[in-house]
């Protein structure tokens, strides 16, 4: 952070000669967004947006407490920014950065010295600004904020795809009588036909920032900071990002902007950070742990999860994290050997993830992470995480550092939700807050989290496959209440719709549910991270079609909401000239197969279009694989 603060400050003593900053404009690249900053009679500051010529963001309030009225614009400068880089991982393997910046500076009238600066960055995908507090002097001062006065002013007629917590359902809505602060990112609607998103990104020393109506202006969202924070100088804010498109196919495609807005990569050697599928071990046995391996190793997954109960009662303040004492509710034998096991999935080539509640994770992780680096486990995966205030949001991200210390994976599940870390710290390779298999949504809700959760990134959504009705009477485990309400070619397609470099597989089932039906071929094949993205066609709560390719192969996934669907493919993104077969897995009520999956092979290339009707709650999956 300090070296930002630096780069800013040198960008603040060599640029240009300071101009007048009432009604200073800033245009991204393309020219097609415009970001208008204006500073008022009084000292307070406004800005507006536009896209295409359109308004987006009408007059609408900047500042944070104390740094809200009575300021005087000193110095503005400008930057800009076209640089291609290479993450660990990602949904592509090359991502470009490209903005135009500037840095606008203020100071307090007649006040204390302390400088305030606004840096706006105007992206071709949308515009982003973060408030910063540069060191005046040798010595650091304290900088309180209670209170975000950003506004976002809509035009009327503004709907927004409302949920109040991170695992909720969503609703669209009107900008009115919300019942309580919105989730981010907040997707909205504007009546002439533009999308936009209003999303945080590096959320890291700082707290989490809900999003509410202004009490008096209608049509107008401000910020919702869940506590007070004080940081010493230099500091900065979190960036606070409006993703504009023409679609909302075009906000998910763009959500790399988040990524950006984060640091580069503070990992040297990254050679162990190893995304891949999971399965959960459920019988927390030895037995039951060497046969999960062994259906690993059958269906190409790369690791194995110990879930809760392993080290005891998970909400029971006296479990140690650090020895196996298995909770007899689950495994009255406590017969489980952890050394052996891991010792087994390593000769097998498969790692071990280790679940552990947040009631151990603050009492032991600095014993815990030696331990389990000495054990051989792989990653840990934190359970009911605090989130949201200054502390908990710092705690979080601390102990994420400290896990790469000792080489050590993460997935955060429960009400966290990504602000662009894993740019920084790619060892978070994934995180829940969304509302996924665990709670068995249906199909409608699995429509609309494309195009809301996932600009935020990566979700941990624990993909189910065997639990619906019709099967119950066949599945090894008949007690489980949860069944699942979308189709089997639903749930093939997810694993390329949602994007989780840790994506875990068969939520709910076990090895024995499984009897070799053919279609599981696409979820042996198909991998978690990839070398392009490119999102095909999709409305929000409707439908949505993704392509992925990895190395040469590509792969497809449609889901549609709980109503039947014609859609049309355009494989246009093929390359030109090279010939391809499809594997086509799609719904089939007649198929003697007992998922009711039937598969179709063809040849296709760059011209072809492919046609299908979705059942209600469905959807289909396509393997595409160059002719050799």
């Amino acid at each position: 952070m300090q070296n930002k603060i630096c780069f800013i400050l040198l960008l603040l003593l060599t640029g240009a000669s300071a101009a007048a900053q009432t009604g200073a404009i800033l245009k991204s690249p393309d020219g097609n967004t415009m970001f208008r900053l204006l500073v008022n009679k009084g000292g307070t500051i406004d800005y507006t947006v536009s896209y295409m010529g359109k308004e987006v963001v009408r007059p609408s309030a900047l500042g944070l407490e104390g740094w809200q009225k009575d300021l005087a614009p000193d110095a503005a400068r400008f930057f800009s920014m076209d640089r291609w880089w290479t993450p660990v991982y990602g949904e592509r393997s090359r991502v470009r950065n490209r903005y135009r910046a500037k840095l606008f500076s203020f100071r307090k009238k007649g006040g204390t010295p302390q400088t305030m600066l606004i840096e706006v960055r105007a992206y071709n995908e949308g515009i982003a600004f973060r408030y910063s507090f540069p060191k005046n002097g040798t010595e650091p001062a304290m900088i309180g904020i209670g209170k975000e006065f950003t506004e976002f002013a809509l035009p009327e007629g503004t709907q927004a795809w409302f949920t109040d917590h991170a695992q909720g359902s969503y609703r669209l809505l009107p900008l009115n009588k919300w019942p309580s602060q919105a989730e981010r990112p907040l997707t909205v609607q504007l009546k002439d036909g533009i999308y936009a998103a209003l999303v945080e990104a590096e959320v890291v020393d700082y707290c989490r920032t809900k999003f509410v109506l202004h009490p008096a202006k209608p049509n107008t969202v401000t910020c919702a900071m869940f506590d007070p924070v004080a940081l010493p100088t230099p500091f900065a804010t979190p960036w606070r990002v409006i993703m504009i498109a023409q679609k909302p196919t075009e906000l998910l495609a763009n959500n790399d902007l988040l990524l950006n807005l984060n640091p580069p990569c503070a990992i040297k050697n990254t050679s162990w950070i190893r995304p891949g599928k999971v399965m959960r071990e459920i019988t927390l046995s030895t037995g039951g742990a060497k046969a999960l391996v062994d259906f690993a190793v059958k269906r190409q997954l790369q690791y194995i999860h110990f879930d809760a109960g392993w080290y005891g009662h998970e909400y029971d303040s006296a479990a140690d994290a650090t020895r196996v004492n298995v909770d007899p509710k689950r495994n009255p034998v406590n017969d489980l050997n952890m050394p052996e096991v891991i010792r087994y999935a390593k000769k097998q080539g498969i790692g071990v993830f280790l679940y552990v509640n947040q009631i151990a994770l603050a009492k032991q992780l600095d014993s815990l992470l030696p331990l389990y680096q000495q054990w051989g486990v792989a990653g840990i995966k934190f359970g009911f995480v605090n989130v949201g205030s200054y502390k908990w949001t710092k705690w979080l991200h601390e102990a994420v550092k400290k896990c790469a210390q000792y080489q050590l994976m993460v997935d955060i599940h429960d009400e966290y939700r990504p602000t662009g870390f894993s740019r920084t710290y790619p060892n978070l390779l994934t995180q829940e807050g969304v509302r996924g298999n665990e709670e068995m949504p249906d199909a409608t809700n699995n429509t609309v989290l494309p195009f809301t959760r996932f600009l935020a990134g990566a979700a941990d959504y624990t993909i189910c496959y065997y639990h619906r009705p019709e099967l119950k009477r066949q599945l090894a485990e008949t007690q489980n209440p949860r069944v699942l309400k979308t189709t089997s070619g639903h749930q093939l397609a997810l694993p390329v719709v949602y994007y989780s470099p840790l994506q875990f597989m068969y939520w709910y089932d076990k090895p024995a549910d499984a009897q070799d039906e053919p279609e599981l071929e696409f979820f042996d094949q198909v991998p978690t991270v990839w070398d392009d993205t490119k999102v095909l066609d999709g409305a929000i709560g409707a439908y949505v079609t993704i392509a992925r390719r990895s190395n040469r192969d590509w792969f497809v996934g449609s889901i549609t909401n709980n109503d039947s669907r014609h859609i049309k493919i355009d494989c246009s993104f093929l390359t030109p000239g090279k010939k391809y077969i499809a594997a086509i897995y799609y719904d089939d009520p007649v198929s003697p197969v007992r998922t009711r999956i039937s598969i179709k092979r063809r040849p296709v290339d760059s011209t072809t279009v492919l046609e299908a009707t979705l059942l209600p709650s469905g959807g289909q999956a396509i393997w595409i694989r160059p002719v050799k």
